[in-house]
């Protein structure tokens, strides 16, 4: 499980079918071989590590899912490693499971947030709500507006500076995951029959 707090942005080293190396330093503090990390909201398991990057394998129900086939050496990638029981739960919960790819429609910049717009699925559409919880690539944002096709983020400062969403341009792809809180009570609502 993760938080969407995106702890460093990484670049690509490698990127092949079934196989990803990432270039990083702070994630490589305390992570072990086994362990899950977040790249771009997808959780893979670290296969090889060294003193400067993490290799992970991908299976192709990841590149199915997501745009991490996509990826190309010198892309940035966002980065977390998976929630302790200790942790703070700063974003939302985040399972790293991505469910479909979007698109970014555009960037507008309003004072010194960025509103970013970006077209999704109706599956995704449909538990995203305004005020409440999304992941785009790994990042726990909330959702400012939404309409039949698409929904908008404000990026603030921090958020800017600190993942790799605001070096996005109109057309390239994201990583979505919806609320798995509102995916839940769907899912039982739907369930429900009457008596």
């Amino acid at each position: 499980m993760f938080t969407g707090i995106i702890e460093e942005v990484g670049a690509v080293l490698e990127a092949g079918r079934g196989r990803l190396r990432i270039g990083c330093r702070l994630v490589l503090d305390g992570t072990q071989l086994g362990d899950s990390i977040a790249i771009n909201g997808v959780d893979l398991t670290v296969a090889q590590m060294d003193g400067e990057s993490l290799s992970f394998d991908c299976m192709p129900e990841t590149y199915r899912r997501s745009n991490l086939g996509e990826l190309r050496p010198g892309d940035p990638v966002n980065l977390e490693r998976s929630l302790q029981p200790t942790s703070r739960l700063s974003g939302h919960i985040v399972r790293g499971v991505v469910e479909a790819t979007g698109t970014l429609v555009s960037l507008t910049p309003e004072e010194d947030a960025i509103i970013a717009r970006y077209r999704a699925s109706a599956d995704i559409l449909r538990h995203a709500v305004v005020k409440g919880p999304i992941t785009v690539d790994g990042v726990s944002l909330t959702v400012i507006a939404k309409d039949r096709d698409s929904f908008s983020v404000s990026l603030v400062k921090y958020t800017q500076e600190h993942t790799n969403l605001s070096q996005k341009k109109p057309g390239d792809s994201a990583n979505l995951e919806s609320d798995i809180i509102a995916r839940y009570v769907d899912e039982l609502l739907s369930e429900r029959t009457p008596d």
